[in-house]
């Protein structure tokens, strides 16, 4: 027998008050369900009437919000046994908050997404079938002794979609002449760029990587802002008009001297390596701009294949939403610095703020350009990341407190630091069972790649 509601209405976001509606419900359940292949809308009308009773427990006069709603469908599904159900429903609640923020938008062309939800969706399934698809699950990898088999299974899960992108590329047949792989500050494109090329060498392909961190101008011309940062976010800090005229020239098979950047003094050192395209070989470029319009325009668009790599983390922390994206590249990031680059961690989080606004400006416009999309998190990673930073965070939020003017970084930090004091660290043996070809190596070490 159906249940009816208690409650005539429940209050929306802004406070105003809606008509309480059971179809709504059974109709989102039997959506998530039918998104990774059920079809029983009579099941999904019984998972609404479990909704509707746990409701109806709450006292008089307690009219439930959306959000309380969309919380206890969120339970139900996960206590009558629907995990990934739940789990595309989470996807789905996340989107149509996406939404109501503005953050997903038309683009040229007409209405196009900036997130690739099948690919966020199939990597939230991934991380529930594996028990890594929130914060106590994950440190259950950790303290239970099995963290190297999730991180050979994560790595081998990633694999598969560069398996993908080399087919796409071999399938255009001699058409590419230049294949940009794109994707924000420490997504891991120096690795998805070397696996690529890897692969499409075992097809037959010769390939020339051209490093774009070479055509970094001088750092004196950088811009700086009122705290004296220097920015290296913006498409304006490399040298366009040559990589420009790099690239046409190796698009006709002639040679060119690629620059040097010595991150160290801050110099660009001219014609420092040769470098020429045979007639079948495949120029190759990894680079947070790859997408920008000005950065390839001498090269038609039917010579390209862009390949877009983005941090897409399903880990939902206790009592949050899913761990941010973009902290998990903070987290990278920082631990690249101080490893190779002779950076100071508080130096890389008061400069993020560049990045973010790079971003925006610069990579999300051009999203629905790419010919394909790599998920570049590994759900293993926040323990090993927190292993190398997490000594910093205490310092760096006091710091930042003492210096009300830097909202972001203040911001970052505490929350950073709150998302770190719950995951547990790996040991040093257990980082040691990460593959030594593995894309977190790209950030803390240990690679065997030859970057």
């Amino acid at each position: 027998m159906a249940v009816e509601c208690r409650f005539q209405t429940i209050l929306k976001r802004d406070g105003r008050e809606t008509p309480f509606d059971k179809a709504r419900i059974a109709t989102a359940i039997y959506k998530a369900a039918a998104s990774i292949g059920g079809k029983d809308k009579e099941l999904a009308e019984k998972l609404a009437d479990d909704v509707v009773r746990i409701i109806n427990k709450r006292p008089n006069g307690q009219r439930p919000s959306v959000e309380e709603v969309q919380d206890v469908v969120e339970r139900v599904l996960i206590n009558k046994g629907h995990v990934r159900t739940a789990k595309a429903y989470i996807v789905y609640r996340h989107r149509r908050e996406q939404v109501r923020k503005g953050e997903m938008g038309k683009q040229k062309g007409g209405s196009v997404e900036t997130i690739p939800w099948k690919l966020v969706w199939k990597t939230l399934a991934w991380n529930a079938d594996h028990d890594c698809d929130n914060i106590d699950g994950l440190n259950r990898w950790v303290t239970g002794g099995q963290f190297g088999t999730l991180a050979q299974e994560a790595d081998a899960e990633y694999a598969k979609q560069l398996d993908w992108g080399a087919e796409e590329v071999v399938s255009r047949g001699d058409k590419v002449k230049l294949l940009i792989v794109a994707g924000p500050s420490s997504s891991g494109k120096t690795t998805t760029t070397y696996k690529l090329a890897q692969r499409l060498k075992a097809q037959g392909l010769e390939l020339k990587a051209l490093n774009l961190d070479n055509y970094f101008r001088d750092l004196e011309l950088h811009p700086k802002d009122k705290y004296g940062d220097y920015d290296y976010e913006t498409p304006e800090a490399l040298d366009l008009p040559l990589v420009n005229e790099h690239l046409a020239r190796l698009i006709e098979g002639e040679e060119i001297m690629m620059p040097r950047y010595d991150f160290h003094t801050g110099k660009q050192l001219l014609n420092q390596t040769p470098i020429r395209a045979k007639k079948n070989e495949i120029i190759l470029i990894d680079t947070l701009h790859g997408l920008s319009e000005d950065l390839t325009r001498t090269v038609p668009e039917d010579r390209k294949f862009k390949l877009y790599i983005e941090t897409f983390c399903q880990v939902r922390p206790r009592g949050g939403r899913f761990v941010r994206w973009t902290d998990v590249r903070l987290l990278r990031r920082m631990v690249r610095d101080a490893n190779f680059r002779n950076h100071d961690p508080a130096l890389t989080l008061g400069h993020w703020h560049y990045v973010r606004n790079s971003e925006i400006k610069h990579i999300i416009p051009y999203l629905h350009t790419v010919d394909l999309t790599v998920n570049g998190s590994l759900p293993y990673e926040l323990p090993v990341l927190k292993r190398h930073v997490w000594r910093y965070f205490p310092k760096l939020v006091e710091q930042y407190k003492a210096q009300p003017e830097r909202e972001d970084a203040i911001i970052r930090s505490q929350r950073v630091l709150d998302l770190l004091n719950s995951i547990e660290a790996v040991s040093e043996e257990d980082e040691a069972k990460i593959p030594g070809d593995s894309l977190i190596r790209e950030f803390i070490g240990g690679s065997t790649i030859p970057y």
